[in-house]
């Protein structure tokens, strides 16, 4: 008998879904859900000391070297989702622990949730709603998007995808990739600059990159310093991406005009987080993939991942 552990679903997205319900009526195996998120490395270990496999649904559940080296019994971790920064990769390839994810099975609903930040800033429709549902009858300029130019870092699927729906209201586009080229370039109908460029002609910046070593932090002060005063930042990436502090400072002195964010470095968001305060923000809690249809689809694709990995075949493998 075979035991899967899934230590996270907190707020719960497996449970009670078509794919838990596979998972478990799997032959010779045994699976217990837990429902609110480890409390650090012990409670964590104390869920999955005995798994042969891990489907992990939080980004905040770390699998640091010390929790890969003593659950001795682990030979898979399932991420659901296509970010993996929480797992130590060394360890695990050191440990010979298979670490797979769900790529690109939320890619639509992540653009999708970009562009909708973008437009509702743009367009002050948290800020009216508000109003108007307090009696009052706000006028003021709005921002049309249409003619103005879109800065997409990153443009693997989500950022393609992010191009794609810019271009298609009538935005102009640059992007900055680790690996830019003409006809890529020519393919997305973009043209690639380096950040600095990007920072300094987008109207919007929209975060597309996975976290790394040589993401992290990759706008701090000085890129946010470049940002034009009109200028709206997206963040639907990974909160680690971003300096929050100088982003807070950015937002405050009107450095730049707004910001919309899905992701942040602790999450979830602590409640006297400076930035709650701002109100040149909107958010949301790290849901911009968590459409019924990218739901459906990633966690099939978690469930098919361990299933097949029983079966002796590897899918989806990072590590």
């Amino acid at each position: 008998m075979v035991f899967v552990a899934i230590p996270d679903d907190d707020p719960p997205v497996i449970s009670q879904s078509r794919a838990l319900l596979r998972l478990q009526a799997a032959p010779d195996v045994t699976v217990k859900v837990w429902n609110t998120r480890p409390n650090g490395e012990s409670d964590l270990l104390r869920r999955i000391i005995s798994a042969h496999s891990v489907l992990n649904i939080r980004s905040s559940t770390q699998f640091t070297s010390y929790v890969l080296e003593s659950a001795t019994l682990l030979k898979h971790i399932a991420v659901w989702g296509t970010g993996y920064d929480n797992v130590d990769l060394f360890t695990a390839r050191r440990l010979g622990i298979t670490v797979t994810n769900t790529p690109n099975t939320a890619t639509v609903s992540v653009a999708e949730h970009a562009l909708a930040m973008a437009l509702a800033l743009a367009h002050r429709l948290p800020e009216l709603n508000s109003r108007v549902r307090a009696g009052e009858w706000p006028r003021g300029l709005l921002t049309q998007l249409a003619g103005k130019t879109m800065g997409v870092v990153g443009t693997g699927a989500v950022g393609s995808r992010v191009v794609q729906i810019a271009r298609g209201i009538g935005m102009k586009v640059v992007g900055w990739t680790v690996h830019p080229s003409d006809d890529r370039a020519t393919q997305l109908g973009l043209r690639y600059v380096d950040l600095d460029t990007l920072l300094k002609e987008a109207d919007v910046v929209s975060l597309h990159v996975r976290l790394s070593p040589q993401t992290r932090g990759m706008i701090g002060a000085r890129q946010l310093e470049q940002m034009k005063p009109i200028a709206l930042f997206i963040n639907t990436a990974r909160g680690g991406l971003v300096d929050e502090e100088a982003l807070y400072n950015a937002l405050l002195s009107g450095a730049i005009a707004g910001a919309g964010l899905d992701a942040f470095a602790e999450e979830p968001l602590v409640d006297d987080h400076p930035l709650r305060d701002l109100p040149n923000v909107i958010f949301s809690p790290h849901t911009a993939g968590t459409t019924t249809e990218a739901l459906a689809t990633g966690l099939d694709m978690a469930v098919d991942n361990i299933l097949h990995f029983l079966a002796g075949r590897v899918d989806n493998r990072v590590a």
